[in-house]
């Protein structure tokens, strides 16, 4: 539940600490002393949005922290997100906004993200707005509210996503149908050429391996003469041939280097070169045997050239490309194949279809059964609020194919006498109705669900006298289990209140601001004969509100 609220320089309010208890909390004050700033402070704590317009005027920043008491599902979360603990068992949120409109959150200290902090806020708080009878006339707010009721939010999403991918192949199977002509057509270009580079089997790394070839078989005759004229240098000359000529200065200098010893590091310098020598003259009478003039393998190396060159040109990349082309080619064949395979995606389609159908019976199923006993339990709450014999039913109409949203529409019915059909709740004649069934559908929602505090802000609007004391035992009662927090201007719904809270503005200079006071019993009688009577409060208004409270 809510424990605190902490509220520095948000709209009119300057610095405010608020503590809570259990049960049934309500407000009170006169119209325009800032009721609903305290629910517009506690939202942003909570992850809703805001800007610059929220900072209090000469200030440099709004700052909200809200304390709430942790619970199991919450403590699992903060443990996934690695989020810390609050030492007093509790979950700290704040959100400070500064007058460049800048948002920061942060969760027990932690900074957070916006989407984070509305995450954990969802499963703490469920916030009513004094206009949700208004939204409750649209469609898509009333499939929400049973799907919620009815913990069916999940499965409709997956309904959803399931429609989505369906759909998505459908359009894929009339694309390739439109398609097909000029499919094939690119499917017969993208197999002629994948067959004209497969003749030709371009190899990884073959254009720099037989550019390297030519240059070799073009300058053979040079490089035979250049090979044979080294040898004849080195060994193979009668007149001073450098090997045998260092071989026979080697063998000398051995029989001298025994009479000094001194000739040993010049021997030692010349015995390597014999040897590096000996090796350079087998290299080079094996390059000369295995090098040859071969007219007809350069015609044939200088034909390749030609080919790889040719087809670069045409596919206008570089040859040594033409590998990578010819995969690529290969992809988009295998891949335009597919997307022209129909009864492949007809089939994917179809299997698509029956998973969303599948679903959305599941979705069907699910609603039904939480549409009779929704309708059942409103219908009962409607004869409490002056609706004698009044009805309320929830109609699922097929829809053709099944939507998004599923395979039915939805639709709150409602008769609000004996003898009267029922009709779309968008037909509603009276507003006071129609506040009414929003309330009850409200409360009976609420208690289905498991956020530990549910606040509502002047939903009690449009109706009055007894009807407005039944409302406030349904709020009393729903505050039994939970923490409900209400703003209201009924003084039957505020004096049913476990704790009583009052909104009220004071000047200060040139500013105006507000504040909220806890009351205690004589103060509530105060309060109460305020909303009961008008300017002047008579001695009989507080005697009545004193019977109120008693009651």
């Amino acid at each position: 539940m809510l424990r605190s609220l902490s509220i520095r320089d948000f709209v009119i309010v300057a610095h405010l600490e608020l503590e809570f208890s259990a049960g049934f909390t309500v407000f009170s004050g006169e119209t325009g002393a800032g009721k609903s700033i305290l629910i517009d402070a506690l939202a942003l704590a909570l992850g809703e949005r805001g800007d610059a317009s929220v900072v209090r005027a000469g200030q440099t920043r709004a700052d909200i922290t809200a304390e709430f008491t942790a619970h199991p599902t919450l403590t699992d979360w903060l443990d996934q997100h690695a989020l810390p603990h609050d030492e007093t068992g509790g979950v700290l949120l704040r959100r400070v906004i500064d007058a460049s409109g800048r948002s920061r959150a942060f969760i027990n200290g932690t900074p957070a993200t916006l989407a984070q902090l509305r995450e954990a806020g969802d499963m703490l708080v469920d916030i009513h707005g004094q206009h949700a009878h208004q939204q409750l006339l649209r469609p898509d707010a009333q499939r929400r509210l049973l799907d919620n009721h009815a913990d069916l939010t999940e499965l409709a999403s997956q309904v959803a996503s399931a429609h989505r991918q369906w759909k998505q192949l459908v359009q894929r199977c009339q694309e390739a149908q439109g398609r097909e002509r000029e499919l094939q057509r690119e499917r017969e270009r993208l197999e002629w050429q994948v067959n004209e580079l497969d003749k030709l089997a371009p190899q990884a790394g073959e254009w720099e391996e037989i550019n390297g070839e030519h240059r070799r078989l073009t300058h053979a005759a040079s490089l035979i003469e250049g090979a044979r004229g080294a040898l004849h240098v080195l060994s193979e000359a009668d007149d001073g041939a450098l090997v045998p000529a260092l071989g026979s200065i080697i063998q000398q200098l051995r029989h001298l280097a025994e009479v000094d010893p001194e000739l040993r590091d010049t021997l030692a310098a010349l015995e390597p070169a014999e040897i590096q020598l000996r090796e350079a003259v087998h290299s080079l009478n094996h390059y000369a045997q295995k090098i040859e003039l071969d007219p007809q393998r350069l015609a044939s190396v200088e034909q390749r050239l030609d080919a790889l060159h040719g087809a670069a040109r045409k596919y206008r990349i570089a040859p040594e490309q033409l590998p990578a082309e010819l995969e690529s080619r290969r992809q988009e064949l295998t891949e335009l194949t597919a997307a022209q395979d129909l009864a492949g995606l007809e089939a994917a389609a179809a299997a698509a279809h029956e998973q969303y159908a599948t679903l959305a019976r599941q979705l069907s199923e699910g609603r039904t059964r939480a549409a009779a006993k929704l309708g059942k339990e409103v219908s009962a709450a409607m004869q409490e609020l002056s609706m004698p014999g009044g009805r309320f039913e929830i109609a699922l109409a097929p829809v053709a194919e099944g939507q998004a949203y599923g395979m039915e529409s939805i639709e709150f019915l409602v008769a609000g006498h004996p003898g009267v059909p029922l009709r779309p709740l968008a037909k509603v004649a009276s507003g006071g109705e129609l506040a009414r069934i929003s309330l009850a559908l409200s409360v009976i929602a609420s208690s289905a669900s498991l956020t530990p505090t549910l606040i509502f802000d002047e939903v009690d609007s449009g109706i009055g006298g007894a009807v407005a004391e039944v409302v406030g035992r349904l709020l009393r009662q729903l505050g039994q289990g939970r923490q409900v927090l209400c703003v209201t201007h009924l003084p039957q719904v505020a004096a049913l209140g476990h704790q009583h809270l009052r909104v009220a503005k004071r000047s200060e200079g040139a500013a105006t601001l507000s504040e909220i006071v806890a009351l205690g019993r004589q103060e509530r009688v105060e309060e109460i004969a305020r909303m009961l009577g008008g300017v002047e409060i008579t001695a009989t208004t507080r005697k009545h509100a004193r019977e109120m409270l008693a009651l």
